[in-house]
This record gives structure tokens, sequence and C-alpha cells, in this order.
């Protein structure tokens, strides 16, 4: 497990949620497994208490899955889940692109999201997975900030948690040079004002975990809710 520095002013139970969600986010919990408080409280030098109120906290959340008397696991990802969140996005997402596309992209916000483009193509061969999604999540933002939606961003942030599980998974692949290909189309169409090619890039983006579903299921099948 990987730990973060603690914030200032950040209480012990705040601490442990951030952390905590990070990991699970990150797969560095993976999917599935157990944790156990007593260990999460020695490795975040805590004590059991807030450890135990994040774990219930994240299990609000469906990251967690608390059995009484069994202990308590890392949900696993849940297609439905991610369903949901990527509906809510598609569609913010789209009417953000739609807008930059029609006000035009300042020479700022091009230069900044071409930089993100080749910061992004640098680092697929080293396989730095924390770095590819912080530039991921950057690309995005920076759309909704061009666009002065930042809030906007932040909301559907909030919102991306079991979508951004299924992400680290897929850039853990060969799989991750699509995202790269993605979003260099995507900033053609921006830069070409182009809505309608933007959002039909967009769309097809944000629905590719569909596509590549199968094989991700191939590959770690345990960490998946299986069908009813």
């Amino acid at each position: 497990m990987k730990l973060l520095d603690k914030l200032p002013e950040e209480n012990a139970r705040t601490y442990a949620v951030r952390v905590l969600m990070d990991n699970i986010i990150r797969l560095e919990l993976a999917p599935g497994s157990a944790v156990s408080e007593n260990e999460l409280s020695v490795l975040m030098n805590l004590s059991r208490t807030p450890v135990r109120e994040a774990l219930i906290e994240l299990s609000k959340l469906e990251l967690v899955e608390i059995l009484p008397k069994r202990g308590s696991y890392i949900t696993r990802i849940d297609y439905d889940l991610i369903e949901e969140s990527r509906f809510m996005r598609l569609t913010l997402e789209a009417a953000v692109l739609r807008q930059v596309c029609s006000q035009g992209l300042s020479p700022e916000y091009g230069k900044r999201l071409q930089h993100n483009v080749h910061l992004y193509r640098q680092a697929i061969p080293g396989e730095n997975y924390a770095l590819l999604m912080e530039l991921d999540n950057e690309f995005h933002r920076l759309i909704f900030e061009a666009a002065g939606r930042l809030r906007t961003y932040q909301v559907v942030h909030r919102q991306m948690i079991h979508f951004d599980r299924l992400r680290a998974l897929s850039l853990q692949t060969s799989l991750n040079s699509k995202t790269l290909n993605d979003h260099e189309n995507i900033l053609y169409a921006i830069e070409k004002q182009d809505g309608e090619l933007a959002e039909l890039v967009m769309t097809r983006h944000l629905a590719r975990h569909q596509v590549e579903k199968e094989e991700l299921c191939r590959r770690y099948p345990d960490y998946f809710v299986l069908p009813q």
C-alpha cells in the first residue's frame, strides 16, 4: 500500500479515507482483497478508530464491503456502477466539448493540451501507471477549465470513483496506447472547432471500457463482479 503525506489540518479519519481511496482507485488494494483494521492502523500510524470510520465511509461509496464477523473486503469492479458514472460524465463532457469548439480554444489552453499529450506519449514506454492516470485526468480537466467549467469537472471527478478503478486497470495493459490516440483525436477536433467530431470521439473514448471488457475480464477474472 502506498502512503500519502498528511495534509495540514487534516484529521486522522480524513487522512485514512484519502489514503485508502487512493490505493483502491490505483488498485494497490486489489478488488476482492481482504483488509485488516489492525494492519492498516500500523501502516498508516493511526489508531484503529479512524481506520474503522474510514472503512465505514468507503463502504457507503461501495468501495469496501464490511461483513460482520468475517472482515472487510475491497469490492470488486461492477460494470453497472461504471456505466452510471460513464453516462453522467459523457453527458456533461460532451456539452463542455461543444462549448469549447463553439467559442474556440485559446492559445494558452491549446499549448497546455498539446504538452499534456506529449507527456503522455513519453510516459507510455516507462509504464508509470500513476503518471499516466494523472495525465489522463489532467487532459480532461483542462478541457473543462478551457470552457470555464472547472466546478463542473470537480463534480464529475467525485462521481468517477468506480470508473477510475477500471481506467487504472486498463492503463496497466497495452490498451493504454488507445487512450493516447483518443486524446490526439479529441484535441484535433477541438482545434478544428468541429464539435460533432469531438463529441463522436469522446463518446467512443468513454465507451472503450465496453470494448475492452472481455479482455480485461479474461486477464483479471477475480477483479470483477460476476454476472448473475
